[in-house]
């Protein structure tokens, strides 16, 4: 009995950059309920109200603010895209999934350096990402370094 072979195009950037916002939403919003005490009861250095100036501050509570958003962020795409589901809310949404080269599911370990490896596409000045609309396969500089694919159920 053959196997069916699932239909799929490869994503650009602009869908990519669709479930990126969706995701940025999701996460801005449940970080901010969940740091909330971190926000809200900020007695040491600048004030939320000046949100950059508390940011910037390097006090214990900026600098657990942006660690734990750190944090979070790393373990929402990484676990998000090595389940079962293989995308992040936003890419599920959009019906995308992130495989390896071969189409399988990746491994948290992939789904981490794929997450780091897009520090390196913002160093470029974000050609790293631009690169998605460029290439053969879609892959922006940090699919290219943890070697994946980011592609469309059709």
């Amino acid at each position: 009995m053959a196997t069916a072979r699932r239909k799929f195009a490869y994503a650009g950037f602009w869908l990519r950059a669709v479930a990126y916002l969706i995701d940025s939403f999701i996460l801005g919003f449940a970080l901010s309920v969940a740091l909330r005490p971190i926000l809200v009861n900020n007695h040491v250095g600048p004030s939320v109200q000046d949100f950059w100036g508390f940011y910037t501050s390097y006090t214990r509570q900026s600098t657990a603010f942006v660690l734990m958003i750190q944090l979070a962020d790393w373990l929402y795409s990484a676990a998000l895209e090595s389940s079962a589901w293989q995308a992040t809310l936003g890419k599920k949404i959009l019906s995308l999934t992130v495989t390896d080269l071969a189409g399988r599911r990746l491994s948290f370990a992939r789904a981490t350096g794929r997450h780091f490896g897009k520090y390196v596409s913002s160093l470029t000045l974000f050609i790293g990402f631009v690169l998605a609309g460029f290439t053969a396969r879609k892959q922006a500089l940090h699919d290219l370094i943890a070697r994946t694919l980011v592609v469309r159920n059709v």
